[in-house]
């Protein structure tokens, strides 16, 4: 079954524009210049799967007419990944049910301080439902489906990429060990974090994801996680290897 991924937000912990910036991106009139903090929702198997639920996520389901969640996959606990996860809550009264939030001990570690609220054993009313679960190695979405786990690093912060068959999502990253590279064999689609042109100690910077990709052979990279140091997207586009391009809000990949 064909699976259908948004791009809910394309930019770095900042957003673009960034607040009082009056450079020629933070000014741009281009759409595809503004970026809401990274997050992807897949739809998949009959299921709708959000990936990380940063400060901005009301406004990115509002724009893309989406309404429901079966389960949230947390990259790391990073703001700009969960800060957003109490306006689960419609969702949740809508759905009946907790959201199940799939995250590794440590990341559950800062969910349960920050919510604490909506583990506490008496709840106020209307506080959201979140089911914590362990990160397993292989999440079944179908019989014939699962979404894997990929451990990557995020400077010296571990954390976690994604696998949807043949496409791989990979925010906050500069680089993966050799153990868990072979997770990525066989996929076509790469979406990865390319934040300026200069490096970065915890981010791949646009030429490192290219040749990150280009290297493991993926025909098709698309950059995420941009910062607004990067440039115009019209300035920078056309100057792209081919196959490669910059991811923006909105934007629907199919695989």
């Amino acid at each position: 079954m064909e699976g259908k991924l948004w791009i809910l937000g394309s930019g770095t912990s900042q957003g673009v524009p960034v607040i009082g910036c009056g450079c020629e991106v933070c000014t741009s009139l281009d759409t595809k210049d503004v970026r809401l903090r990274a997050s992807v929702h897949v739809v998949w198997g009959g299921k709708s799967i959000q990936v990380d639920c940063g400060p901005d996520f009301r406004q990115q389901f509002l724009a893309n007419n989406l309404s429901r969640v079966d389960a949230l996959l947390c990259t790391h606990e990073h703001q700009d990944h969960i800060s957003g996860m109490d306006d689960l809550r419609p969702i949740i009264f809508r759905q009946k049910s907790g959201i199940r939030v799939l995250a590794t001990p440590r990341v559950q570690k800062r969910l349960l301080e920050q919510f604490s609220y909506a583990f506490a054993a008496e709840k106020y009313p209307g506080a959201p439902t979140f089911d914590l679960e362990d990160m397993p190695d292989e999440i079944v979405v179908d019989k014939q489906n699962s979404v894997f786990p990929i451990p990557i690093h995020h400077g010296n912060w571990p954390v976690l990429g994604f696998r949807f068959k043949d496409l791989v999502y990979m925010t906050d990253c500069n680089g993966i060990s050799a153990e868990n590279e072979v997770k990525l064999k066989g996929a076509n689609t790469l979406i990865i974090s390319g934040l300026r042109h200069t490096s970065h100690h915890s981010h791949f910077s646009l030429e490192e994801a290219v040749d990150f990709g280009k290297k493991r052979g993926f025909s098709r990279i698309i950059i995420t996680h941009i910062s607004h140091e990067l440039g115009k997207r019209e300035n920078i586009e056309p100057n792209l290897p081919e196959g490669v391009e910059l991811a923006y809000d909105g934007q629907v990949i199919r695989f």
